[in-house]
C-alpha cells in the first residue's frame, strides 16, 4: 500500500481529497492536514510515500513547505491557480491537479504515483543489495550461436516486435535475439524491472530516477 498525506486549508477541498484517496485500492490515507505544520508533524511521526498538497495556504504555502523538506516523498500539488504549475515542477513534483478536478483526473495521477513508487522501491532495493559472488547468467541464441550473458552486465532490454535488444555494459552494439519481452522478464532476476512495455531495466545500473526517465 502507498501511504498518502493530504494537505489543504479548505475543509471541503480536503474532504474531497480524502474521499478520492480512500477510493484508490492501492492507496492508504495516513493523515489529512489543514496546513503545512500539521503535515510536517505527520511526516515526522508516520512518514508517507506521497503527499497531495495545496499550494495556496496561509503561513507556509505548499511550494515552500516542499522546499523545506530534506527528503520529500513523491509530491502532487493541488491548486486552483494554474500559474503555479511551473513552480511546482521546479521542485520536482510528479504531477499537478488543477482544481476543481474529478475522480478520473485523480485516478490518472494515482497511476503515475504508483509507477513512480514502484521505480523508487526497486531502486532502493537494488542499492541495498550487495553483489558478492557470481551473477546469474542466461543463454540466448543470436547470430546462429548461443551466447552466455552475465545478467549483471545487462543495462536494459529493449523490445522490438518479436525481437529484443540486450544493451550490455561495455558493448557498443546491442545483442539482438528472437524473444518476447514477457519471456525475458520471466528469465531475469529480481533486480530487473519492466518500466515500459518496451523496456526492462537493470535497477543496479540506475543512477537516477526522474518523473519520466531513468538514467544509467
Amino acid at each position: 500500500m502507498i501511504k498518502c498525506i493530504a494537505v489543504d486549508d479548505e475543509p471541503l477541498a480536503l474532504q474531497q481529497l480524502e474521499s478520492y484517496i480512500v477510493k484508490v485500492p492501492y492507496f492508504t490515507l495516513a493523515a489529512a492536514c489543514h496546513d503545512a505544520a500539521e503535515a510536517l508533524a505527520a511526516l515526522e511521526q508516520d512518514g508517507a510515500d506521497v503527499i497531495f498538497v495545496d499550494i495556496n495556504m496561509p503561513d507556509l504555502n505548499g511550494l515552500d513547505f516542499v522546499r523545506s523538506l530534506a527528503q520529500p516523498p513523491i509530491v502532487v500539488f493541488t491548486t486552483a491557480y494554474q500559474q503555479y504549475a511551473l513552480d511546482g515542477f521546479k521542485v520536482n513534483a510528479l504531477d499537478f491537479l488543477l482544481k476543481p478536478f474529478g475522480f478520473d483526473e485523480f485516478l490518472a495521477t494515482a497511476a503515475k504515483v504508483r509507477r513512480q513508487h514502484q521505480l523508487l522501491t526497486a531502486a532502493r532495493a537494488a542499492t541495498a543489495t550487495t553483489a558478492d559472488g557470481a551473477s546469474d547468467a542466461i543463454f540466448v541464441k543470436a547470430d546462429h550461436r548461443m551466447h552466455r550473458i552475465d545478467t549483471g552486465t545487462i543495462v536494459c532490454v529493449e523490445g522490438m516486435a518479436e525481437y529484443v535488444k540486450f544493451h550490455i555494459q561495455g558493448q557498443e552494439v546491442p545483442l539482438v535475439a528472437l524473444f518476447s519481452m514477457k519471456k525475458i522478464e520471466q528469465m531475469l532476476p529480481q533486480q530487473f524491472l519492466r518500466v515500459h512495455k518496451s523496456f526492462i531495466v537493470n535497477m543496479h545500473k540506475v543512477a537516477s530516477v526522474g518523473k519520466r526517465s531513468l538514467l544509467t
